[in-house]
């Protein structure tokens, strides 16, 4: 995979991207398809992960309720105000969207791709809820399309994994992202970074572990401490376990971060965007992740950062 990496930009940037690839502005629009967990429904446990509250990014239009075709229309309808000319990816989102029955995935999917403009899918999901019968469908159905499976991989310390009550291993991400590549399928991967107990070190090494798969994307998000879940109890009982999130230290570790990370893989995004209202810590004062790009943008070229300076050493 040769970097492509916009000189504009200290970091292999999302949007350049998705430009190399369709040659146009190309927007997600997120689907609630009624999926559920197998860290919610007993499977694997029914305490979920301690952090999670799906209220948190679920879009005003992205609700079981409403079918997964009817969810992408008002989506384009609202989008498509600001850009006139865009074509739209169906990101499943929420849950674990892999999860359930071959022939009731590969309907949902196919709902989504029958909709005029949808030109492709973004599957999130856990890597322990994947295989080859259900890859190989959906590299089936998606000729030539665009498909993208983004597992959530939160860490690659299996202490963390275990604190959080993830209910995997940083060897089964491994696993994952090596069965989907073996499909030649675009994948890529959520980062949490600031979970309890991590440091630097812990930090860095994600960065460098990350760098010797074969991923296109990561997401990486802050961890947020959200009102009404274990993660909130914890914090409010043991906040020494909570590494200093304040916004001027998170752009310095993302900065370092960076500079250890693989350069041919694209930065999806840096922050989460949950309601303020919803919050604990660390608190940013509602910034947006555009607002924080800004700053770490900044702070990079006044280092002389860019992404992969350190991943060849």
């Amino acid at each position: 995979m040769q970097n492509q990496q916009n000189i504009e930009l200290p970091w292999n940037d999302y949007s350049s991207y998705i430009k190399r690839i369709f040659g146009m502005r190309v927007q997600k629009i997120s689907v609630d398809a009624g999926f559920t967990c197998p860290n919610r429904d007993g499977k694997i446990s029914r305490d979920a992960c301690i952090y999670c509250t799906n209220e948190s990014f679920s879009p005003f239009y992205c609700t079981p309720k409403l079918s997964v075709s009817e969810q992408l229309k008002i989506g384009i309808e609202f989008f498509s105000k600001k850009y006139k000319t865009q074509k739209y990816l169906a990101y499943f989102q929420s849950y674990t969207n892999t999860y359930g029955e071959i022939e009731k995935l590969k309907k949902l999917y196919l709902k989504a791709l029958s909709v005029n403009g949808v030109i492709g899918l973004v599957i999130a999901t856990r890597p322990d809820c994947i295989d080859e019968n259900i890859l190989k469908m959906l590299k089936e159905i998606t000729k030539n399309k665009y498909l993208s499976i983004e597992y959530g991989a939160e860490s690659t310390k299996n202490e963390s994994l275990n604190f959080i009550n993830r209910g995997h291993s940083w060897e089964k991400t491994v696993q994952a992202v090596k069965l989907t590549n073996k499909f030649e399928i675009n994948c890529g991967l959520h980062l949490i970074i600031g979970l309890p107990g991590e440091n630097e070190q812990d930090f860095f090494n994600h960065a460098k572990e990350i760098s010797k798969l074969n991923i296109q994307t990561l997401k990486i998000h802050q961890m947020q401490v959200l009102k009404k879940t274990k993660l909130a109890k914890i914090y409010e009982n043991q906040p020494e376990l909570f590494y200093n999130l304040d916004l001027n230290n998170y752009i310095d570790l993302i900065t370092k971060f960076l500079s250890y990370l693989n350069p041919n893989i694209v930065v999806e995004r840096f922050t989460s965007e949950s309601p303020k209202e919803m919050i604990i810590y660390p608190n940013w004062q509602g910034k947006k992740n555009f607002e924080i790009s800004h700053i770490l943008e900044k702070r990079m070229k006044e280092q002389k950062i860019r992404q992969g300076i350190l991943f060849y050493q």
